[in-house]
């Protein structure tokens, strides 16, 4: 993979010089800032920023460029934490588990800590997976190689089966949910056969229900209608039980095992294409959630289950471009739109990337982790600006988030049909919260029923319709044996807390007995 006879080592000391120029500098800072702003404004999702300001970059050195889009990257993995932790509203589809635990530690007056905590996660996932993509690219890309298309529908299964089962109390509400998104994903024409399905005639549905659509409509206007019915949100004198001057200890301890476990989560999904960081950040969070004593805490307010959703989230940012630099394969949408940025500078994803043009992609994969450094100063210089958001009155508040979401909604496909989906799906997702039903489930399988359909078909068409084919590789035995262990949890859960409640009476006659 190495141009000229040279090392790793020395494509990357070559390239230094033109990463650390003033213009690729001042770039990568002005990319990372912005990348900020777009995670943070819901409805706005990093693909469709880095897509909507590649032409600008057409008079940039190609090195300058691809710094800014890195930092756009980064800075909006990071940014949908923000809304996710003050508003519980994802401001990227891979933000919906930092909802979970970051949200009520706001509402516990730890919204600075919280913040913190996602952005030392997010500098960190994304450093070591900078790192990975610098170091691990060949080797890692050959693993890649072997999730056909089999092994990718089961990987989707797997997101859908633990999101369901581990995030609701009750696992039946969340396959509910999760059924609900996957019909929601079928909408829309049929792309194998070009059939259209639930469109009910209307023009307006043949291209399917966007997942911004869906996403921002799930997670944007039931709590602004909330807001609007209860009119209260967390007032000021809520924010100083957690400490206003940001100087909370953090539980450094707690959240170093997480932060290693997760950036390894976040790195071996992002190499899979098509998997993203809604996965990579679930997972995690799930993982996280299995291991911890304080198992309970999850979905309260936990710590470790924001740093793991997290860093697991932007672990995956660097890692899904591995794929796509050394085979032309994007592991993700946002690599696919990079994919394009490089070749509006006569780059050619490929072997011959770091072949022909070694300084300027070793230059790329350093500023992904460069723009994660940078990401810090960003995060703890805009701390104090974001935790203000919680002091606006809910009466002004509400409005302002649905305004704001219409009008972000308008403005990616100019259509009203979309801002009255909007609107539907936050009736919608207003009611299955009263319910008690999980909206996350629901997102996931918007984004995976579609991607586990598609792979499914694929699968049968190969092995022309044998369904053992889907089991014919190790890889796929591994992913069902996962899959069956995430349905049986509930179960295991149940019988080991009835053994435990059978154990104390039995524990405690003992102790009567020896007194």
């Amino acid at each position: 993979m190495d141009g000229g006879g040279l090392t790793v080592n020395e494509h990357i000391l070559a390239a230094l010089p033109l990463l650390f120029s003033f213009e690729v500098v001042l770039w990568m800072l002005i990319g990372t800032v912005v990348g900020v702003v777009i995670g943070g404004l819901p409805g706005l999702s990093t693909t469709m920023g880095i897509a909507v300001l590649i032409p600008l970059t057409f008079t940039m050195t190609p090195l300058a460029a691809l710094g800014m889009i890195a930092g756009i990257y980064n800075g909006a993995m990071y940014g949908g934490a923000i809304p996710a932790i003050l508003l519980r509203i994802p401001g990227t589809p891979a933000g919906i588990a930092t909802v979970f635990d970051g949200h009520p530690m706001a509402l516990q007056g730890h919204g600075r800590q919280a913040l913190k905590i996602a952005l030392y996660s997010s500098a960190l996932g994304g450093s070591v997976s900078a790192v990975a993509l610098l170091l691990l690219a060949p080797p890692l890309a050959t693993i890649a190689l072997k999730f056909g298309s089999a092994e990718v529908f089961w990987l989707a299964i797997l997101g859908l089966t633990t999101i369901a089962v581990l995030l609701s109390k009750n696992p039946v509400k969340g396959l509910l949910s999760a059924n609900f998104g996957l019909i929601v994903g079928l909408i829309g024409i049929d792309q194998m056969t070009g059939v259209e399905r639930f469109t009910l005639d209307s023009i307006y549905l043949i291209s399917g229900i966007g997942i911004l659509v869906f996403l921002t409509g799930l997670y944007a206007i039931p709590p602004a209608i909330d807001l609007a019915a209860k009119a209260m949100l967390i007032k000021a004198e809520d924010l100083k039980r957690g400490n206003t001057g940001g100087n909370e200890p953090m539980p450094w301890r707690r959240l170093f095992p997480v932060w290693a476990k997760s950036s390894v989560i976040g790195v071996l999904v992002g190499i899979v294409p098509g998997a993203g960081g809604n996965i990579a950040s679930l997972l995690a969070w799930s993982e996280a959630r299995r291991v911890s004593k304080h198992s309970d805490e999850f979905g309260q307010g936990a710590p470790e289950g924001l740093a793991a959703a997290e860093c697991a989230n932007n672990a995956d940012n660097a890692s899904a471009l591995i794929p796509a630099l050394t085979l032309g394969i994007p592991g993700n949408a946002v690599a696919a739109v990079i994919l394009g940025g490089l070749l509006v500078h006569g780059l050619l994803p490929g072997p011959a990337l770091f072949r022909d043009s070694a300084p300027v992609t070793y230059g790329f994969m350093l500023s992904m982790l460069v723009t994660s450094v940078m990401l810090l100063f960003v995060g703890l210089l805009g701390a104090r600006l974001f935790i203000s958001v919680l002091r606006l009155p809910a009466l002004l508040l509400a409005p302002m988030i649905i305004g704001m979401t219409f009008i972000g909604i308008y403005s990616i496909g100019n259509s009203l049909f979309d801002v009255a989906m909007v609107a539907l799906i936050g009736v919608v997702g207003y009611a299955m919260e009263k319910m008690d039903i999980p909206l996350a489930p629901a997102v996931l399988a918007v984004i995976l029923g579609p991607m586990a359909e598609a792979e499914l078909r694929r699968s049968l068409l190969i092995s022309r319709g044998d369904l053992g084919f889907l089991f014919s590789s190790p890889i796929s035995l591994i992913l069902v044996t996962l899959i069956l262990l995430m349905l049986l949890t509930p179960l295991i859960k149940k019988r080991l807390s009835r053994s435990a409640k059978l154990a104390v009476p039995a524990t405690l006659s003992k102790q009567f007995e020896n007194d």
